[in-house]
């Protein structure tokens, strides 16, 4: 059987899916990120994953996809800026080290450009032309799916809708303020809870809750959404968004506001915005990464 591998190199762990040509999963798998350990060494455990699905399945090959946290130079295949949780990381040549090691093309992609590729391929906006892609997780990630193409601008950071700024003043982690991510990331909802409360609490926690503070730190979260999702679709004429990361996995809380607001105020054009989340989970990164491997060795 042939096959391709997409790897979604995050914080935390690395996930490993082999796919056939169609993009079924055939196997993953799921390992620690030792990023404290450095760039050789992450790229190392995502290999060993690869390594050891080809052996479980006798699958041949064809290219791997990557997908990381943090700007990356696609075309160059290293990362150009990573978070702090990474060491060794900012400056890594990502694609020369898997091809070196495999003997196979390998691809580089901006963890949520591939996740809206994943999605737009294969998930829950699958063969729809023109997607935001968004997500929520301890950052706000963005990224455009135009023309059933990715487009990531001339700088690769086109659909950064995280740290567009206009949502109060609050500081971003980015060293920006206002931005959108002081809201809706999971980050801010469990800060915005505990200026509230008190209590110190994870947003999956403050999701728990349910209680009166709660429910308005995600009311504020779901109607900044849905102002950047406007934003969107008054500029580019996208109406259709999808949306992951762990924050949705709260999308019962989040997506009340949303419709209220885009239902309060819809795009110009006329076309209700249409909001839906991820449909691939937490293989949506990696099988997107995958799909950029389909698409340019023509497997």
């Amino acid at each position: 059987m042939k096959a391709v591998a997409g790897v979604d190199i995050g914080g935390t762990t690395i996930q490993v899916t082999l796919c056939a040509a169609d993009l079924t999963v055939v196997d993953r798998l799921e390992v620690a990120t030792p990023a404290a350990a450095g760039g050789a060494a992450m790229v190392g455990a995502a290999l060993d994953a690869v390594r050891l699905l080809l052996d479980r399945t006798g699958a041949r090959l064809l290219g791997v996809g990557i997908g990381a946290a943090g700007v990356v130079d696609a075309r160059e295949g290293r990362i150009l800026v990573a978070s702090d949780s990474f060491r060794d990381w900012a400056g890594f040549p990502v694609t020369a080290a898997f091809e070196a090691a495999l003997g196979v093309p390998a691809f580089l992609d901006n963890d949520v450009n591939a996740f809206v590729r994943g999605e737009a391929t294969a998930g829950a906006v699958a063969g729809e032309p023109h997607v935001l892609g968004m997500t929520l997780g301890t950052g706000v990630g963005g990224a455009l799916w135009l023309d059933g193409a990715l487009y990531d601008g001339p700088h690769g950071a086109a659909g950064e809708i995280g740290h567009v700024p206009g949502f109060g003043d609050l500081p971003c982690t980015c060293g920006g303020r206002g931005h959108l991510e002081t809201l809706a990331s999971g980050r801010s909802i469990a800060a915005r809870y505990g200026e509230r409360t008190g209590r110190t609490v994870s947003a999956r926690e403050v999701a728990q809750a349910r209680d009166p503070d709660a429910l308005a730190v995600y009311e504020e979260a779901g109607a900044s959404v849905a102002r950047a999702l406007l934003v969107t679709a008054g500029l580019l004429d996208v109406t259709s968004v999808v949306i992951g990361g762990g924050v949705s996995r709260s999308w019962h809380l989040l997506a009340p506001a949303v419709h209220r607001a885009l239902s309060a105020e819809p795009p110009v054009s006329g076309h209700p915005v249409r909001v839906v989340p991820a449909l691939l989970g937490g293989d949506a990164v990696a099988v997107g990464a995958a799909a950029r491997v389909r698409a340019e060795v023509g497997a």
